[in-house]
């Protein structure tokens, strides 16, 4: 498998190919194959840096860094850091490390965007392990997003 290009863009600076792409594939995993109807597209991709990682032009890996301070309507939640969310791995391109990669080029991007902050996700529990790795820490208890068991999670500033 090739290696993912990476491209930091904010919502104006996609193109409308560019965002059909990035939802298609948002939506491919969390409504459909997670099963989880939700209005995904939401007030948050406004104030956020997009982070999409293609491989033969083809949107593999996605993430999005929602600004400090941004609360959301649908979600209710208010992080003070930034915080990395809607991360994915598309379905053909699992497998190979790149959702590894994707963090941490999310990670470092954080580190360039926000200095010194703290990060802090939403992380499906099945996942803990994964993102313990990459130095974040759960912070609270097990709680229900849309209906599948997440936790609150902090990665601290540098």
């Amino acid at each position: 498998m090739r290696q993912l290009d990476f491209r930091w863009a904010r919502l104006p600076e996609l193109t409308a190919l560019d965002w059909h792409a990035v939802i298609a594939a948002r939506e491919r995993v969390f409504v459909v194959e997670q099963n989880c109807p939700y209005q995904d597209a939401d007030e948050l991709d406004l104030a956020s840096w997009h982070l999409i990682g293609t491989v033969d032009g083809a949107v593999a890996a996605y993430l999005r860094v929602v600004d400090p301070g941004r609360k959301s309507v649908h979600e209710g939640r208010y992080y003070a850091e930034p915080s990395i969310g809607r991360v994915l791995t598309a379905p053909g391109f699992r497998g190979h490390g790149l959702g590894l990669a994707l963090m941490r080029e999310g990670i470092a991007g954080c580190a360039r965007l926000f200095p010194g902050q703290g990060i802090r996700i939403s992380a499906q529990s099945y996942l803990l392990d994964f993102y313990t790795g990459l130095g974040f820490a759960v912070v609270g208890e097990e709680y229900l997003e849309d209906g599948i068991p997440h936790h609150e999670m902090l990665r601290p500033g540098r």
